[in-house]
């Protein structure tokens, strides 16, 4: 099982959750964050530590928003590992807690 990061971190990409991750699974996207599937260990060390709580475990991914468990393990794939902790976007304080944000999601 993995964890999977959902809807909530697009536009945020606070990356408090990376700094925990002992196995340095996170990959960063232009405004998101995703979580490869292959690498992660289900400690659920980063769960807590989303500010955004944009982060589930696969079998507790919020109904409407399974398609990010395909979405992560896509996006994985292109995007670069991240292993250090950043600041988040500028405006993410006024994007943290907006629904349906998919459709900003940059890639």
């Amino acid at each position: 099982m993995t964890f999977v990061v959902t809807d909530n971190c697009i536009r945020c990409k606070y990356t408090d959750c990376v700094e925990v991750c002992p196995v340095d699974c996170f990959y960063e996207g232009p405004n998101f964050l995703v979580i490869h599937p292959d690498e992660c260990i289900d400690c659920a060390l980063c769960e807590p530590e989303c500010p955004a709580g944009a982060i589930f475990s696969e079998d507790e991914v919020p109904s409407g928003m399974e398609d990010y468990i395909q979405l992560n393990a896509e996006l994985a794939e292109v995007w670069h590992n991240l292993a250090e902790k950043k600041d988040p976007l500028p405006d993410a304080a006024e994007w943290d807690g907006k629904t349906d944000k998919l459709q900003f999601l940059e890639k």
